[in-house]
């Protein structure tokens, strides 16, 4: 390389520019903050309430919870129909699939205090049909 008088020479710079890289995991995570609250989704029940003890929970097994709405709808927390309404032979089948994968795994159903006893009673069938050992009702505790 021939050196011209009054040439500067650059030398290559080895430092990582970090700012664009702050910039966007700052927006990240203002994405993540403001979805979250969204993503969380359930089932809308009224839950009766009862003076119950409550159970122990165990953190290594999710349990499965069967749902009945006011409108005797029902609604199961796993699978492919996880949190939409259901009806009562695509419940059995999803159920027996799932007591069959995860057999031990609690059995919860949560019935909405104002739909008919029938649909509670159906879904505990359908559980009881399905292979689930102990199913276990849901309340919500006085004065909530």
């Amino acid at each position: 390389m021939i050196d011209y008088p009054g040439a500067r020479r650059f030398k290559p710079m080895s430092e990582i520019n970090i700012v664009p890289y702050v910039d966007v995991m700052l927006v990240l995570l203002v994405v993540f903050m403001v979805t979250v609250p969204l993503i969380q989704q359930g089932v809308e029940i009224d839950l009766p309430e009862a003076a119950a003890e409550t159970l122990a929970d165990d953190p290594e097994t999710e349990p499965l919870i069967v749902s009945v709405d006011r409108h005797g709808r029902y609604f199961i927390n796993r699978g492919e129909y996880a949190n939409r309404p259901i009806s009562a032979a695509v419940l059995t089948q999803q159920i027996q699939a799932i007591v069959a994968a995860t057999a031990g795994s609690p059995v919860y159903v949560r019935g909405d205090r104002n739909t008919d006893y029938g649909h509670v009673m159906t879904a505990m069938i359908l559980l009881q049909r399905a292979g689930a050992g102990q199913i276990g009702l849901v309340t919500q505790p006085p004065g909530r």
